[in-house]
């Protein structure tokens, strides 16, 4: 048995490959779940009645429904046999008695075809009986409506640390949400067996939860239920608890008529109903000396959490972890809030509340650089984590020295130095088009900070030919889970990569899976994929050394064949055949849990990280003074990854991830009717056509990736380190770019406040604040002891 950071010679980990599906999505026959209804006969379609008033006390009269040809049954709270609950936290009535938000699905309807159904629904009569509603965090800070817990994270004493520091300053931060517009939209499609075994197929990230949800609607122990989990067309944490209620939905249709149900939003329906990034409002409080080090931060999160609880409490707690980035606080309070309001019950997205944590303390600091009179590249720069520094929770920063070494090697390969020269002398010559120079550090925790998710299992067949089949917990979104897996079991093994096949993530398979979320999914399921494949390889290798006439501790398993010496070789498969000949077992289950970890809820202090993952970026833009619009010129970006395990497949979710977070802060902005009108609560940004996606014409002129080198992490499979969600905080990059083109239309010593997204009518709205501080000729505000002083007001929205 190997240490599970320890890398053998010959890997098949740490190789460029495809992506075990490239060619069939390239050629458009890869299966995705609502591919599979058309493989059964007498599907039916479920599809939602969905509130138009955004808090109202509902009733129903489905009768007219069933005079519609086609429909055969609308599904009620009178159809379930178990709890009316969709949810996880009891708060998501399946079939509510009152619409809680506009587009809330209030009744299903079962219809032969998509069409019959869709007819059905709309015959249903519904009488709304108005209620008062909140849809905004700030309607929502008025009213003093909350819900689940109000953490806290402090250290030191920030309020004594404030009232001694030089330079003091005080601010809003409000950033907007995000949708996860993944390319497939919700499914599942559900039938049951001769045997009364519920069979779901579920677009899911976590199909161990959809398996609880469904058995818990139906009122049967979870044996009772299978769900698999064949890919995903993205997910991006939107795939992790909203799939749930839509399962239980089609299972229930299917216990109900006896027929395989199918549920498969359109993207109208998707967006309207499904939860999204939250919307986060931040008000802070930040002390600093005169050299421009963090003395001390109190600030006040504000989660938009939309009208359940959903994941809102753990990705606030996540927020609150990151709200330090890459920076050393000494004094820290950090409260935390969740909103409840009449919107979309708000969920997990890439990042997973980092991302909105880092944009406070990223905003703090682009803000306050020009009052303080530096640089905001050397102020970012001077308050990095050194060695020995710890968490505002009490975690240590390991390998801290890591931000520093990516740092540098950014500022050289970018030439960061030279193209500051070039920016600022672009910039005088021209009054109508500025550019803009960041660059901005990545510090994420890798593990899910509710501990006991922090495990996996796998199971691993070897047969008797020598082909190798892997099930594992793990469920593959797009982002290259599985051909990391099947790299993970073919270097295990000491097989070729062709020689590894994945199964579908079936919940009969492997139980008790968790999520593939929070970056961890190699991580866990890769730890377990090859302890499987280690005890296959201890069980074979005394019959090598038999075949082959050695001791047993000269048996080595490379590239396909079994060595012992210099000379002497066997194939895998004649070891194979020889194990089952001799009825040596030839399959396991392998088994892996994070270890180091310790975290208190209740305190917001411990370990609730296994390592951090570092990045470092610099972004160029240009922005026109006339539009607002902005173009990325140049980034550079120096990522650790550990010891990559697949480097293409990683270098793409750098990319990807980067980009996605370009659009969450620069592009995608998600509207809701805050009016008093007929429409209060409905989703303005419902399609393609009115939310603002990255596209071609977004991409940067040029990008150029680097990992970073010598990032070994013992603590994980093959010293690797997680790359899905890390890389989308490099995006601050871009807008604190975006932030220094637009005080090159200012007087020297503007604060620019940004709106979020920085969206062009928001960087336009900037830019002419800056135009009217030069015509005013106005320096900077000055607090009462003389320093410079932040406006007190929000984020330009």
């Amino acid at each position: 048995m190997s240490g599970l950071a320890d890398r053998p010679d010959g890997a098949v980990v740490g190789t460029p490959v495809a992506h075990e599906s490239a060619r069939l999505h390239a050629a458009g026959t890869a299966v995705y779940t609502d591919d599979l209804a058309a493989t059964r006969r007498d599907v039916l379609t479920a599809w939602p009645v969905q509130s138009t008033h955004v808090h109202a006390r509902v009733d129903l009269d489905v009768a007219p429904a069933l005079e519609v040809p086609g429909v055969v049954h609308v599904l009620t709270a009178a159809d379930v046999p178990g709890a009316n609950d969709g949810g996880a936290k009891g708060d998501e009535p399946l079939f509510p008695d009152a619409a809680r938000y506009h587009g809330h699905a209030l009744a299903w309807v079962l219809g032969e075809t998509a069409e019959a159904a869709r007819l059905g629904a709309a015959a249903v009569t519904v009488a709304y009986d108005d209620l008062a509603s909140i849809v905004t965090v700030e309607e929502a800070i008025a009213a003093g409506s909350f819900q689940g817990m109000a953490p806290t994270v402090r250290r030191g004493d920030a309020a004594s640390a404030l009232v001694s520091a030089p330079h003091v300053f005080e601010g809003t931060s409000v950033v907007g949400g995000q949708e996860h517009f993944y390319l497939e939209t919700q499914a599942s499609l559900a039938h049951v067996d001769s045997e009364g075994q519920v069979f779901v197929e579920s677009s899911t990230q976590h199909p161990s939860e959809t398996q609880e949800i469904v058995a818990h609607v139906l009122g049967v122990p979870k044996h009772r239920v299978t769900v698999q989990s064949l890919r995903l067309g993205g997910g991006f944490g939107g795939k992790e608890m909203q799939p749930h209620g839509l399962a239980a939905v089609a299972a229930l249709g299917a216990v109900r008529t006896g027929r395989p149900v199918r549920v498969r939003l359109t993207r109208a329906q998707d967006t309207t109903m499904t939860g999204k990034r939250h919307p986060f409002h931040a008000t802070w409080r930040a002390g600093f000396d005169d050299d421009g080090r963090i003395l001390a931060l109190e600030a006040t999160l504000t989660s938009n959490g939309g009208w359940s609880l959903d994941l809102s409490e753990p990705v606030l707690a996540r927020a609150l972890c990151h709200l330090d980035n890459a920076y050393w606080i000494p004094n820290v309070t950090a409260h935390g809030r969740v909103a409840r309001t009449n919107i979309t019950s708000q969920t997990a997205f890439r990042g997973f509340g980092g991302p909105q944590g880092m944009f406070v303390i990223e905003d703090v600091l682009g803000r306050v650089a020009p009052l303080l009179g530096i640089d905001a590249a050397t102020l970012r720069e001077r308050n990095l984590y050194r060695p020995g520094q710890t968490t505002p929770y009490g975690m240590e920063v390991r390998h801290a020295d890591r931000l520093a070494t990516a740092w540098r090697r950014v500022l050289d390969d970018a030439e960061v130095a030279r193209r500051r020269a070039e920016v600022d002398a672009a910039n005088a010559a021209d009054p109508d088009v500025k550019r803009g120079l960041a660059i901005t550090p990545v510090k994420f925790g890798i593990s899910f900070t509710f501990t006991a998710y922090n495990q996996a299992g796998a199971l691993v067949h070897v047969y008797s030919d020598g082909s190798v089949l892997v099930n594992h917990g793990g469920t593959e979104l797009g982002q290259g889970l599985h051909t990391k897996m099947l790299q993970v079991a073919a270097t295990a093994l000491g097989v070729p990569f062709a020689q590894v096949r994945l199964a579908p993530t079936r919940t009969d398979k492997v139980p008790n899976t968790s999520a593939t979320a929070a970056s961890a999914g190699a991580d866990l399921n890769g730890g377990a994929v090859k302890d499987a494949c280690e005890q296959i390889r201890a069980r074979m290798a005394p019959v090598a050394a038999q075949l082959l006439g050695a001791p047993e501790d000269a048996v080595r398993f490379e590239s396909g064949r079994v060595h012992a010496g210099a000379d002497a070789s066997v194939s895998f498969a004649e070891v194979a055949a020889a194990a089952y000949a001799e009825r040596v077992q030839l399959f396991a289950a392998g088994f892996y849990r994070t270890e180091g970890l310790g975290w208190d809820p209740a305190t917001m202090t411990g370990t609730p990280f296994k390592y951090f993952a570092y990045g470092v970026a610099a972004s160029e833009v240009e922005v026109d003074g006339f539009t607002g619009a902005t173009r990325i010129r140049r980034v550079d970006i120096v990522h650790d990854v550990g010891d990559s395990l697949s480097p293409v497949i990683d270098r793409g979710q750098v990319e990807g991830g980067f980009m996605q977070g370009v659009g969450w802060l620069t592009l995608e902005e998600l509207r809701w009717d805050a009016s008093d009108g007929p429409g209060r609560g409905r989703l303005l940004t419902p399609s393609a056509s009115t939310y603002k996606l990255p596209s071609f014409s977004e991409l940067p002129d040029e990008v150029n990736v680097h990992f970073l080198d010598r990032a070994h992490e013992d603590g994980a499979v093959y010293g690797s380190k997680a790359v899905g969600e890390p890389p989308l905080m490099l995006a601050f990059s871009v807008r604190e770019a975006i932030r220094d083109a637009v005080a090159a239309f200012g007087p020297a010593g503007h604060s620019v406040e940004l709106g979020a997204p920085s969206t062009p009518e928001a960087v336009f709205w900037a830019i002419e604040a800056a135009r009217a501080a030069a015509r005013r000729g106005a320096g900077p505000m000055t607090d009462g002891a003389g320093a410079p002083a932040a406006a007190g007001a929000g984020a330009g929205r």
